[in-house]
């Protein structure tokens, strides 16, 4: 069995559903699973009804009616008016206005995944009718059904042995199936979420447990790169990593290939193939056991508006494990994601990405504790596999901050000049 997923921008408009309807059919319509996310920039509208909810702000209704009237103008290209998907999807938005009306739960992660939802299902029931329209024969299934978490919303963890269980006793791997990526179900039969960009995990997790021959991210890109060429004038394409290789990637950031989607492949070598929706003829890049890189060249990542903060005892006492431990412990508090380390008798560095706009908070904590110097607005390069090369080409994209050396990688803090 082939396990495909198709992200928001591969059905972000009429022609979109309709190019990944061509894929399928020459791709696979029979023997594949299909995992769908939401259209366009739904995942974005529906966490602004979140919000609007949230807040009780005025402007819900208008939110709502924003996501009403982008999939009805999609669904008027696809079908004739009166086609029983009108119907489908009318449901689905009484579903969710129910929910919006009748809830009691202060819970903002809980009513998170109870409303962020709504994007995978209409987006996924929108292609299914649409392919059977255009006679291909599909199923399509709930995944909160099949995918089974505890109750962590917005990052829940699977229950890989129930999981397992439903999806070998209930997919029928003979077909083509349509599902959603993204979500999950607890035991309460309540929505879980399974992390932001985690409809590459959610393949991953069916192409664990269905045994799948491969599994095919189409994106709007070639394949993986060797850097982000909205920040590089000059990249390649990598057509073969190793499964090791591309953990080593996705943990210092690289964005195509989410890093919860490799493990479940590596432990049963399934492939994982990135292919673009644009040009599906092209051979795209294979992730799989086998050679580190073809070609073997630097690869470089870049993470932007980063926080290089140096923290010193006031005492000029050694850092050492007390004092690093604690600060561990506050930038777990705070959410601040750690992406470099460096420590030297007297001072501890870290890079950190301040996602959730905590580090002010983090930095009043500490203060007065501490001597910290931050510097903000940085840019964070890791190249692994680097070369002299490589090192100019970071160094020219401003003033190097800190710089951090192993066998195989390199990461260099930059202000930008």
């Amino acid at each position: 069995m082939k396990i495909f997923k198709f992200g928001g921008a591969s059905v972000k408009d009429a022609d979109g559903v309709k190019n990944v309807a061509k894929i399928i059919q020459s791709e696979g319509n029979s023997n594949t699973l299909v995992v769908i996310s939401a259209m366009g920039k739904m995942t974005n509208a529906f966490e602004e009804v979140i919000d609007a909810y949230d807040n009780k702000s005025e402007e819900l209704p208008l939110k709502l009616n924003f996501i009403d009237e982008y999939h009805k103008n999609i669904m008027d290209a696809l079908f004739e008016k009166g086609d029983a998907i009108y119907q489908e999807i009318d449901i689905l938005f009484g579903e969710l206005g129910w929910f919006l009306a009748r809830n009691t739960s202060q819970r903002y992660n809980y009513v998170y995944d109870q409303i962020i939802c709504f994007g995978e299902l209409l987006s996924t029931k929108i292609v299914s009718a649409y392919l059977a329209k255009i006679g291909i024969n599909n199923t399509w299934f709930d995944v909160r059904n099949y995918i089974k978490t505890d109750s962590s919303y917005r990052d829940a963890k699977v229950d890989w042995k129930l999981t397992e269980k439903i999806i070998t006793s209930k997919v029928d791997v003979s077909k083509l199936n349509i599902t959603q990526g993204f979500l999950a179900g607890n035991d309460t039969e309540n929505t879980t979420t399974l992390g932001r960009e985690g409809s590459d995990y959610t393949a991953g997790i069916f192409a664990y447990c269905l045994n799948a021959q491969s599994v095919t991210i189409w994106k709007d890109v070639e394949g993986v790169l060797n850097a982000d060429p909205r920040v590089f004038e000059e990249t390649i394409l990598l057509t073969q990593i190793s499964y090791e290789e591309a953990i080593e990637m996705a943990f210092y950031g690289a964005s195509v290939i989410h890093p919860k989607t490799l493990q479940p492949l590596q432990k049963k070598e399934i492939p994982l193939l990135v292919r673009s929706f644009l040009n599906p003829k092209e051979i795209g890049t294979r992730v799989s056991k086998g050679a580190l890189l073809e070609p073997y060249i630097p690869c470089f990542i870049v993470k932007k508006d980063q926080i290089l903060v140096s923290i010193s005892a006031l005492d000029f006492s050694f850092m050492v494990e007390n004092n690093i431990s604690f600060i561990f412990q506050k930038l777990h508090e705070y959410q601040l994601k750690v992406n470099l380390i460096q420590n030297s008798a007297i001072s501890f560095s870290v890079c950190v990405d301040n996602k959730f706009n905590k580090f002010d908070v983090f930095f009043d904590d500490l203060k007065n504790e501490f001597k910290m110097e931050v510097q903000k607005s940085v840019d964070l390069f890791t190249v692994r596999h680097f070369d002299d090369n490589a090192i100019k080409t970071i160094e020219q994209k401003g003033h190097s901050l800190l710089t951090q050396v192993n066998k195989e990688t390199l990461q260099i803090v930059v202000k930008a000049i």
